[in-house]
């Protein structure tokens, strides 16, 4: 195989086709990660700047310690982005694909060890919206076990959804479950690659506080122009 293209991985999961490969990009001169679900990129190492935010923006005015659920593993930038955060005392990240899990925990992406050998981080191959609808909560070791955050970015925004199992997560109780497992005061974080949606914004303000959705820019060399995605915040009360 060419050396500017690698194939990393390739598995069947329930979901089709995931692969894992890693190019050289002659436009940004540098190597890229990137993940394809069938025939859909899923991420790219070349455009992280929401997934980061999206955790700078959850945490940002969270005082400590923290307790942290991440829902949706990818390229890890936004777990890793939690754990530079000083006041975080732990960090659960639910994958459905355990492919995905074992790609970090061998090194096939990078600081994808250093992530998984964090005393801080658990990572978890479990249905996040399986465990949020669940009686016992987000952590299966730990029935009702609550969070100081939640951040999400799993389907491709609150409408685009990667399975229509998921739909139920957005709608009116499965919000009801999710502030159920946020302490008084605690923040819920959505990642989205779509516009602000201004009816979900007013469905979480009917369960939630200081609802907001922030648009996130960032440049596309590759297409020419501006590029944005969402970041939907909401804070119970307390």
């Amino acid at each position: 195989m060419s050396a500017r293209f690698q194939e990393l991985d390739w598995c069947r999961t329930p979901l089709g086709e995931l692969v894992l490969r890693r190019r050289w990009d002659p436009v940004f001169d540098r190597e890229v990660h990137e993940i394809k679900l069938n025939d859909e990129f899923l991420m790219s190492s070349l455009f992280t700047v929401s997934e980061v935010e999206l955790a700078r923006l959850a945490l940002a005015d969270l005082p400590g310690p923290l307790d942290v659920v991440v829902g949706g593993l990818g390229l890890g930038y936004t777990a890793r982005t939690v754990l530079e955060h000083p006041a975080v005392r732990s960090m659960l990240v639910v994958d459905a694909l355990g492919e995905v899990i074992d790609w970090h925990r061998r090194g096939l992406l990078p600081g994808g060890r250093e992530l998984a050998a964090d005393p801080r981080c658990r990572l978890l191959h479990d249905d996040f919206f399986a465990l949020a609808r669940s009686a016992d909560g987000l952590d299966p070791a730990e029935p009702g076990r609550r969070f100081h955050a939640v951040i999400v970015d799993i389907d491709h925004s609150p409408r685009h959804l990667l399975h229509p199992g998921n739909a139920d997560f957005y709608a009116p109780e499965g919000l009801r479950l999710l502030a159920d497992r946020l302490h008084p005061g605690g923040v819920f974080a959505l990642w989205s690659n779509e516009p602000p949606d201004d009816d979900y914004t007013a469905a979480l303000a009917d369960r939630f506080t200081d609802v907001r959705a922030e648009v996130v820019r960032f440049p596309n060399p590759l297409q020419q122009r501006e590029a944005t995605a969402t970041v939907y915040l909401a804070r119970t009360a307390g």
